[in-house]
């Protein structure tokens, strides 16, 4: 409001300005000198009265429009402006803010402010209420609001005390600020936050998927080809058994055979001889002893005949006597007219070998032979057992015919016995098995296997480094 007093000796100058001014007008008049002077004082007073009624009534009208100003935007305002006691009753309150509740002023004037606040924000509004009137300066605080009709509202709360006249209690005053739509902001963007983190989570669940189902598929396909390879080998299982079968039932065939033609038909020799021997002995005693030569000769081949099917089934020095004098004995065995020489060499320490490694290595050696013998049309064959670091070693080398290594694995050589069974027998004690096969330099079969010390005691073998044989 703007200032319309004046300092009184200012007003008097100006008073007796105007004074002169109306003298001049109306001619000056005569009259005694202290009537004169009376009047005077009466006119400057009187000039003075209306001077200062012309100010209060421009400082008046320039008050009414100030305060019809000041009163539009108090009650007009953006946010509610209320004046509350310590007891939280409303003393005033803005047009605003009784919109904001949604109750008439006239009806608001007089009620508590807590009335308004809902249950869950009473604490924390009475704490904020407490601290504007114990003087610790502006107080700020959100709360949820209430509307008589229905509905609530999130509010901010800005406080403060006010002044108060002597007598008068004591108010604050609260400007109440509508904060919906930011704490409406506020939860969309947690929401969008916990909406993003899942987002986040299942984009991480959608790549554990994605790599669990690429693993699967890798495991489906691992299990596949593992499903296919058992096949196989059921499959090449079955044909082994059947071979063996039919192995076994050959050789059972063919030991029947030789034990008829040969073994029997001595023993019938026998027979017939012990005859003859009895009409001698009755008739001519002194022939007695020239007959007992031809029969003690057959008697020789029979045992011979005998040993070789024993030596073919399980020779019975390899437990007595050792690996080395074994094969020794088998390849002194191998008929001459095959044109073949054999070269054995051997170090002494092979017979610390076990039970096991010693039958494996001798079949192995055995059947290497056999193949050489009948496939091979070889003229020299070397056979070396030597120790190494990891066990024994078994390797028969010939300069026969060479066959493609590669076809080995095919389903053609799969039914075959002697490689398939070399090598499952060299596998079953967990040993190694390798061939090699090039043309112009023959055929390499090589073993080896771990070495096991033997459990029980045997008869001594040579203590030579090597042993060497040739036929």
């Amino acid at each position: 409001m703007k200032k319309t007093s004046k300092s009184p000796s200012a007003l008097r100058k100006r008073s007796e300005r105007r004074l002169r001014e109306k003298t001049e007008e109306k001619g000056e008049v005569e009259i005694g000198h202290d009537t004169q002077r009376l009047f005077h004082e009466l006119q400057v007073h009187q000039i003075e009265l209306e001077l200062q009624n012309e100010e209060l009534n421009r400082a008046n009208s320039a008050a009414e429009a100030a305060l019809e100003k000041y009163t539009d935007l108090y009650d007009f305002a953006p946010v509610g402006y209320f004046s509350l006691d310590e007891s939280g009753q409303m003393a005033e309150l803005n047009m605003a803010g009784a919109m904001l509740l949604g109750v008439e002023r006239s009806r608001l004037t007089g009620r508590r402010f807590q009335l308004f606040v809902a249950p869950t924000s009473r604490r924390a509004f009475q704490v904020f209420l407490d601290a504007i009137f114990s003087g610790t300066g502006r107080q700020y605080c959100e709360a949820e609001l209430l509307k008589e009709a229905g509905g609530a509202f999130w509010a901010e709360l800005a406080g403060t005390s006010a002044p108060a006249a002597e007598g008068a209690p004591r108010l604050s005053r609260i400007v109440v600020s509508d904060i919906s739509a930011r704490k409406l902001a506020e939860l969309e963007h947690k929401r969008i936050g916990v909406l993003a983190a899942t987002n986040r989570d299942l984009q991480k669940e959608i790549a554990l998927r994605r790599t669990s189902e690429a693993e699967l598929k890798k495991s489906e396909e691992r299990f596949r080809n593992l499903l296919y390879q058992s096949r196989q080998l059921e499959k090449r299982l079955r044909n082994m058994t059947h071979e063996m079968l039919k192995a076994q039932e050959d050789q059972r065939k063919k030991i029947s055979r030789e034990l008829h033609d040969e073994v029997s038909q001595i023993l019938l020799s026998i027979n017939v001889r012990l005859a003859i021997f009895a009409k001698i002995a009755a008739t001519d005693p002194g022939r007695v002893r020239r007959a007992l030569g031809p029969m003690r000769r057959i008697v020789d081949k029979a045992v011979r005949i005998v040993h070789r099917f024993a030596r073919e089934l399980r020779p019975a020095m390899l437990d007595d006597l050792g690996l080395i004098p074994t094969l020794r004995s088998y390849i002194d065995d191998i008929p001459k007219q095959h044109g073949i020489t054999f070269k054995l060499r051997a170090d002494a320490a092979i017979e610390s070998l076990d039970n096991d490694g010693r039958t494996v290595l001798y079949r192995i050696a055995q059947e290497a032979l056999t193949n050489v013998v009948k496939h091979a049309n070889a003229s020299f064959v070397s056979i070396r057992l030597t120790r190494t670091p990891a066990g024994v070693s078994l390797e028969v080398a010939d300069n026969g015919r060479s066959f493609d290594v590669r076809h080995i694995s095919t389903s053609k050589w799969q039914n075959r016995l002697g490689l398939t069974g070399m090598r499952e027998r060299v596998e079953m004690v967990g040993g190694e098995f390798s061939i090699a096969s090039e043309p112009g330099k023959g055929t390499t079969i090589g073993a080896e296997v771990p070495l096991r010390p033997a459990n029980r005691k045997r008869s001594k073998v040579p203590s030579a480094a090597l042993l060497a044989s040739t036929a």
